[in-house]
């Protein structure tokens, strides 16, 4: 990816810069969209189980013509929801969320509702409706309990936060071709890393990934750090010049669109 070429495209783009009005921006997305073959958006949501996923049976768009651009936007509203719906439950759950940290998940609901918003909105310009929002179960069929245990909750939360912004970073190359969309992308993308650092730090835990493990979460979170103890980026060993912590944890790697298809069907009731 040419860094330069998407910031040259940013710095120019007035849904970027907040220069449009939102019936512009709308209108924006709605011609990309009639125009654009390929392109993909997709979220992605923690895994506590590595048990098989119905996400090919429950993930699904419903544009009388899927193109991947469709499939990419309602796989994302699909992740959105389940965030949304996770935070809105916590929220709303007497005792759950420490007075002292309910300030911070009071914005980070705000943030994903603001999500959901966008993404429905932008469907319905592209004159596709939005998947419904589904079922959801994250106690994982019994095996969790994150409503009424708050570190569970902060575990789910990291995971979470983690997987889409690893899942964001897959998709990076199929959206360059769409100004509108990586923009949109781009700034959700930082959004939900902060989200991420910010579950990490109520924790206890350093503000970014370490290794494999995501810094304390237990094995049943292998699947959304899977990848992560990268330590060669480009042909250069970044454990080399810093050692294997460092030089993972100095870059994130990537989850693709079907690994975070995956992840999410494991939280949706069949």
């Amino acid at each position: 990816m040419n860094i330069l070429r998407i910031l040259d495209k940013l710095s120019n783009d007035k849904f970027f810069t907040g220069e449009a009005s939102r019936l512009q921006t709308l209108s924006s997305i709605a011609d990309f969209g009639k125009k654009a073959a390929v392109a993909a958006v997709p979220l992605g949501l923690g895994v506590m189980m590595s048990t098989p996923a119905h996400a090919e049976t429950t993930i699904s768009s419903s544009a009388a013509v899927a193109t991947p651009l469709i499939e990419a936007l309602q796989l994302a509203l699909t992740l959105e929801y389940l965030e949304d719906e996770y935070y809105a439950m916590g929220r709303g759950k007497a005792g759950l969320i420490p007075t002292s940290d309910k300030a911070i998940f009071d914005q980070i609901s705000k943030h994903e509702n603001a999500h959901v918003a966008f993404l429905k909105t932008t469907l319905t310009a592209l004159g596709t409706a939005p998947v419904a929002k589904p079922n959801f179960d994250f106690t994982v069929n019994g095996a969790f309990d994150p409503m009424n245990d708050y570190q569970q909750f902060l575990i789910l939360a990291q995971a979470f936060e983690d997987t889409g912004v690893r899942a964001y970073k897959g998709q990076a190359g199929n959206v360059m071709s769409n100004k509108d969309v990586l923009t949109a992308a781009l700034q959700i993308h930082s959004v939900e890393a902060r989200h991420a650092s910010v579950v990490r730090r109520l924790r206890g835990q350093k503000g970014w990934i370490e290794l494999a493990k995501g810094g304390n979460m237990p094995a049943a979170t292998d699947a959304v750090y899977n990848g992560e103890g990268v330590t060669v980026q480009a042909g250069f060993n970044t454990a080399t010049a810093f050692g294997a912590e460092a030089g993972s944890a100095a870059y994130d790697e990537i989850l693709t669109g079907d690994q975070a298809k995956a992840i999410a069907g494991l939280f949706i009731k069949p």
